[in-house]
């Protein structure tokens, strides 16, 4: 599938009526409006601008769609995103051409590494004047094919129909991810006739496998019947392969007996509470996690991608394992890690068969051998790898996520960062026993993704509590969304552990750059308690311990967007981690003093 391609038309033969077919007449604003619609889409996110203003008109005329108007182009990216996390719909973007949709194309990105599936629509100049330099024109079809799934540049509003359908099947179905449609304002005004997504044949022979290969999943249960050492490394597949391979996984790993983990993307397919559970996985993983990752003897990774942030050193990654590797983007198969037995197929549909294979060949694990496995798990368990120095006098970061979730945990509470330690403390210290309830950037690490991430997750559950665990920089990057907040009454918490340092990139200076803290230090904050009042909001602080958990109660039970300026410990390290250039069984603990001198010249240049 090329990313920029034209189609030829295939609209279903003529056999209407002419008053029918008069029904059908409609301009190509129209065209996507209706198209929205039939596709069950109930909310889109964006900001109007000359090349996108027919469609902005026939937006006025369609009352199903509620059109989310944000402050930047970036946050409706971002807010489509959560709400397409969060929901298992796609999340669907509207902006103009030139600014507006390079102004989307980070969170286009974000989308593709995160394989969330989200529709961008993007106005152009007119047919006759793209190539000219025209006002606000940009190659946008050329600058997204590198981050989209798929992209569309529509020449004739005959097309238009199947386009759009064909747009929402490529963005939700094998491995999610972003489409674009770029549309030139000529065709928004030009008239032609509107097909359903059930009349339009599609000129793409677009057809994930789904169906895993029997033979192989035959092999795969024998191998980990088996096992001595097995473990499942989980990813965000599992969650987008929707609750049944969240179930599925639960079932197949109680019958297996093998411990789980999971990458940042992964958290919630399997319940923090299971005792099989080590948490996560990677370079902010836990000490049992990791070990267990490189000690396994067959590990079955389900829906992740062996990224650098899991596998470290590549040569030191599990040496002594048969990896086992099922997923639904065959492209993804051997790309960083050579497994041993590929599996390509929807998450869901895998474990399924995995576990009637394991049933119908009446398998049971190495029990003796399990036993000695677990005891091995338990003696790193007890290094208790997530343990920190109290205080009575500051609040520790870990410790206020801690008392965010026992606060929350009782609550239909969903997730949402945004990028740094604040990100990493939080998946390491709020505990989710359900999917498609954390929504984070894993993939590009973007700053600016929770505010905006947060509205598209309020939107798609009105009634829950949301939460955006920030940073004080983060934060600011996409803090205009705030007033998108207020204006749609979506009162989302913004809860900010403010250590008035970009904190990660400190902690890396400190790491690799001789203390060297070039440009770290946020040396102008704005008072974050009169930034809320000031949008509307309502705004809260405390550097108390003694007072967190009341103004935490005082978060959740506000009916308003709220901004919680929880100023903690400044210069805490986010630890356990893996440092550059080493195992997964070279970790370094909290009990570091002088973490300055921990990675040498060799790793440095491996981050």
């Amino acid at each position: 599938m090329t990313a920029h391609q034209t189609i030829e038309s295939k609209a279903p033969a003529d056999t209407a009526s002419p008053s029918s077919q008069e029904g059908r007449a409609m301009t190509g604003a129209e065209i996507v409006v209706r198209g929205l619609v039939d596709q069950g889409v109930e909310v889109l996110f964006g900001y109007p601008g000359g090349a996108v203003l027919p469609i902005y008109d026939a937006l006025f005329h369609e009352p199903r769609l509620q059109h989310i108007l944000v402050r930047h182009e970036q946050g409706a990216t971002h807010a489509a995103e959560g709400y397409a996390r969060s929901s298992g719909k796609p999340g669907v973007v509207l902006v103009t051409s030139g600014p507006g949709a390079t102004n989307a194309i980070t969170g286009i990105m974000d989308a593709l590494m995160d394989s969330i599936p989200m529709v961008v629509i993007t106005g152009q100049v007119p047919t006759h004047l793209i190539g000219t330099d025209a006002f606000q024109e940009a190659d946008t079809v050329g600058m997204t094919r590198s981050c989209t799934k798929h992209n569309y540049l529509v020449k004739d509003v005959r097309d238009l129909p199947q386009i759009i359908h064909e747009a929402f099947k490529i963005a939700t179905t094998g491995r999610p991810g972003p489409v674009l449609i770029d549309i030139p304002k000529d065709v928004q005004f030009a008239k032609g006739e509107y097909y359903g997504p059930q009349e339009v044949q599609s000129t793409h022979a677009y057809a994930p496998r789904v169906k895993g290969d029997a033979s192989r999943i035959a092999e795969a249960v024998k191998m980990i019947a088996g096992a001595r050492r097995p473990i499942f490394y989980t990813g965000g597949g599992v969650i987008n392969a929707g609750p049944k391979a969240s179930a599925a996984l639960r079932e197949f790993a109680a019958m297996t007996g093998a411990p789980v983990t999971s990458t940042l993307m992964g958290l919630g397919a399997f319940p923090a509470a299971d005792p099989a559970w080590l948490g996560m996985l990677g370079m902010h993983g836990t000490f049992e996690a990791n070990n267990a990752m490189h000690d396994c003897d067959v590990m079955i990774c389900v829906g992740a991608r062996f990224d650098d942030r899991v596998t470290g050193r590549l040569d030191a990654f599990s040496p002594g394992s048969k990896k086992i590797h099922i997923d639904i983007d065959a492209s993804s198969i051997n790309k960083n890690v050579r497994v041993d037995l590929p599996i390509v197929g929807d998450a869901a549909s895998v474990l399924e068969d995995l576990i009637a294979a394991w049933k119908a060949a009446n398998l049971s694990p190495n029990k003796a051998a399990l036993s000695d496995w677990w005891a091995q798990i338990d003696q790193w368990r007890a290094r208790q790898c997530l343990k920190y120095r109290a205080s009575d006098t500051v609040i520790k970061p870990q410790y206020a996520i801690q008392r965010l979730y026992e606060l929350t945990k009782d609550k239909d509470v969903y997730i949402t960062t945004e990028v740094g330690q604040h990100q990493m403390w939080a998946a390491q210290f709020f505990r989710f026993e359900e999917p498609n309830r954390w929504m984070t950037s894993g993939g590009l690490g973007t700053m600016g993704y929770g505010l905006p991430a947060a509205l598209g997750v309020q939107l798609a559950h009105p009634n829950s509590l949301v939460v955006d665990i920030a940073g004080e920089a983060s934060i600011q990057m996409c803090i205009q969304e705030l007033s998108t907040a207020i204006q749609f009454d979506l009162p989302v918490k913004i809860f900010i552990l403010n250590n008035e340092w970009m904190g990660m990139v400190r902690q890396w200076q400190q790491l690799l750059h001789g203390e060297r803290y070039s440009h770290s230090y946020s040396d102008s904050l704005p008072d974050f308690v009169k930034l809320a009042e000031a949008y509307g909001a309502h705004g809260i602080r405390c550097d108390d311990p003694a007072e967190l958990d009341a103004k935490i109660l005082e978060m959740i039970n506000s009916d308003k967007p709220v901004i919680f300026d929880c100023r903690v410990e400044k210069h805490e390290n986010c630890l356990p981690m893996i440092p550059s250039g080493k195992a997964h069984n070279e970790m370094i603990m909290g009990e570091v003093e002088d973490i300055g001198n921990v990675i040498g010249e060799d790793g440095a240049g491996l981050v």
